[in-house]
């Protein structure tokens, strides 16, 4: 059976660079995320805000291997990194204080990996 091949060249890219940033930085973290968006689509996580509410603490950093949606209110600031994020999830996290970031820039932004938590 043959190996499928990922078609969308944003997402090749951004594996590719997650992985350079893993090794440049010595941050297993980035490798981890890449290796789940290298993964079936129909197997990456949704996350909704609600979750990101439940599960984050204030003015901290969250990396979505996957989508970040809308669904939920968060009533505190902090620094999400997704592959794709809803407009309106978008709205919300800033409206929040915080910020959405695609994953590549979120993965420069915090290129050591550390205080990430990696939630999906």
């Amino acid at each position: 059976m043959p190996i499928p091949v990922k078609t969308n060249p944003e997402l090749e890219r951004a594996i590719r660079d997650l992985k350079a940033l893993s090794r440049e930085h010595a941050a297993p973290i980035w490798r981890a995320v890449a290796e789940r968006l290298e993964g079936p689509k129909r197997n990456w996580p949704e996350v909704n805000l609600s979750r990101l509410a439940r599960h984050a603490a204030k003015n901290s950093a969250v990396a979505v291997p996957g989508v970040l949606l809308s669904s939920g209110s968060l009533t505190f600031p902090l620094t999400v990194g997704a592959f794709r994020t809803s407009e309106a999830a978008r709205k919300k996290v800033s409206a929040a204080g915080g910020q959405a970031l695609p994953i590549v820039e979120f993965a420069r932004k915090h290129a050591k990996g550390t205080n990430v938590q990696i939630l999906g």
